[in-house]
């Protein structure tokens, strides 16, 4: 359980704040109890320059987390191991293949991890886990490995390769979240959900064994979402009795539209600048 949590988002797409610079892609600083914890980090753009403005030590980060392989949410990590830090790194092994994004008209586009490899990161790290399976990171804090796909209107998202040419799609396996236990309820933290928001929040419940999230915030990947498929996020929300909805990054502006319409009380501008903290008392943004 962790008492007292604050999470600042350093990479979205939109900023708020003097000096501060918005970018495609999702980084958040964590600190949970004292333990300093950077989950995504972006193209590599912005989060110095972000980092700077907010206070943010980077050169102090014990853990990197990253939610998949792609480059708008791993560009930033050698930034991270050039600032001094060399943290322990947690990833799934499907983050290091190639991967695209097939276009209009060739060629495609590549959109996997930039320049880095499995021994080079093992030489910049302390320790390098792979994260298939579900992996505590410290007490109270856990990134969830691979999701099982179980519902039938959840995709990837996108239209996602494993291969130049584009012919075989990327399951994403490497798609994975960060939750918190605290004294509120369960605090989920998505890079881009192309496993399923749904999936993801069926899955921590069955890991966790506990119904109520307090709070779901990050990526979504809803650009492409049925009206079925808003409406089921919006009845899983309130079946977990989720009271703070910070939807970000690739959620897309139809979708955050949505979400507001039907939780807009619940709901809050997750952009660079934001911080989310819970203490002994609720939860709160800003």
């Amino acid at each position: 359980m962790v008492d007292k949590l604050r999470i600042t988002v350093l990479s979205e797409n939109t900023a708020r704040g003097a000096g501060l610079l918005g970018e495609h892609g999702m980084a958040f600083w964590i600190e949970a109890d004292g333990r300093r914890i950077l989950f995504d980090t972006g193209q590599g753009k912005v989060l110095r320059q972000n980092a700077r403005k907010l206070d943010v030590p980077l050169q102090a980060a014990e853990m990197v987390v990253l939610s998949h392989g792609h480059f708008d949410h791993t560009g930033g990590l050698t930034d991270v191991l050039d600032s001094g830090a060399r943290p322990d790194l947690y990833l799934h092994p499907a983050s290091l293949e190639k991967k695209y994004h097939r276009e209009e008209k060739p060629p495609h586009r590549s959109i996997g991890m930039p320049e880095l490899d499995e021994e080079g990161l093992r030489r910049r790290v302390g320790t390098l886990t792979w994260t298939r399976e579900p992996t505590e990171l410290t007490a109270g804090v856990h990134v969830t490995g691979e999701i099982p796909r179980r519902t039938s209107f959840e995709d990837t998202g996108g239209d996602f390769y494993l291969d130049e040419a584009c012919t075989e799609a990327d399951p994403l396996v490497d798609d994975q979240a960060l939750y918190v236990e605290t004294p509120a309820g369960l605090v989920v933290v998505l890079g881009c959900a192309h496993a399923g928001v749904v999936n993801t929040l069926e899955h921590i419940a069955g890991l966790t064994g506990k119904r109520r999230v307090f709070a779901v915030l990050g990526g979504m990947h809803l650009v492409r979402a049925t009206e079925e498929r808003l409406g089921a996020t919006v009845a899983a929300f309130e079946r977990f009795g989720v009271q703070k909805v910070g939807a970000a990054h690739c959620t897309g502006m139809r979708a955050m539209a949505f979400l507001w319409s039907r939780l807009s009380e619940k709901c809050f501008e997750c952009c660079v600048g934001t911080t989310f903290t819970v203490g002994n008392a609720a939860g709160k943004a800003g």
